[in-house]
């Protein structure tokens, strides 16, 4: 079984992950990894997460089922893909501290760029091809060095000012479909250990728990308030990245 002193923040981790994709397209998800890294290697702390990923993304399903934004996805997943591909095959080859630091700094410029031009006030952004390609490609690529595949995405969806419930639909099984494909480079590259594992499965009922409570919380707020909530997350995750790989 797990260690009593590892659970006092991988619990925590888990309640935010679920939050964060029930409720808020996974906005706040890319802070869980640090807090487990402060009591296991960041490899095995990565290792822990995908599992619990995958839970939430799969709990989210049942809420959010089909109320996803196609054409989007089909611009989004065949970069993330590429992404995931360079990523396994770059493993061990590039700095994490780096990337993160990159992705982490593009989070915040991002997010002053939005209070600057006053993009929440403005209209919406039809979907990019080339835009939705790349940002989806670097997606896939961080999330599968460091699970920081949010800020990305988040940065490629939030001008276009979608309706909440489509916003997290498309978040929701967009990371379902990729974070099941890493299962696969995760196990090959022996990324997963019976500890690994079994902690993520102690973490099971807290994750739902938490998808459940994200889910309540998203129909308390409005349609403004959901996206300064997750433009807050943005910033959140990239001072996070920020610190984290300093």
């Amino acid at each position: 079984m797990p260690h009593l002193g590892i659970l006092a923040f991988a619990m925590p981790a888990a309640l935010l992950i679920g939050i964060s994709k029930g409720g808020f397209g996974g906005a706040l998800g890319g802070l869980a990894v640090p807090l487990l890294a402060l009591v296991m290697p960041p490899t095995h702390a990565a290792a822990v997460v995908l599992p619990v990923l995958c839970m939430a993304d799969f709990t989210g399903l049942q809420r959010y089922y089909r109320k996803w934004d196609v054409a989007n996805l089909k611009i989004m997943l065949p970069g993330a893909i590429v992404g995931i591909l360079v990523g396994s095959l770059t493993f061990g080859m590039l700095s994490e501290h780096l990337i993160g630091m990159i992705i982490g700094v593009i989070a915040i410029v991002f997010f002053l760029l939005g209070l600057i031009t006053g993009q929440n006030n403005t209209g919406s952004e039809e979907p990019k091809r080339l835009k939705g390609a790349l940002l989806s490609g670097a997606s896939g690529f961080t999330s599968f060095v460091a699970h920081a595949g949010g800020p990305p995405v988040m940065m490629y969806l939030l001008p276009q000012q979608m309706e909440k419930v489509r916003f997290i639909a498309t978040c929701n099984v967009f990371f379902l479909l990729i974070n099941a494909m890493k299962l696969i480079p995760y196990t090959l590259l022996g990324q997963f250990t019976q500890e690994s594992l079994l902690t993520s499965m102690a973490l099971g009922p807290v994750v739902v728990l938490g998808v459940w409570l994200g889910g309540w919380l998203q129909g308390k707020v409005n349609q403004t308030w959901f996206y300064r909530i997750a433009r807050l997350g943005l910033l959140l995750t990239g001072t996070q990245l920020m610190i984290q790989n300093w």
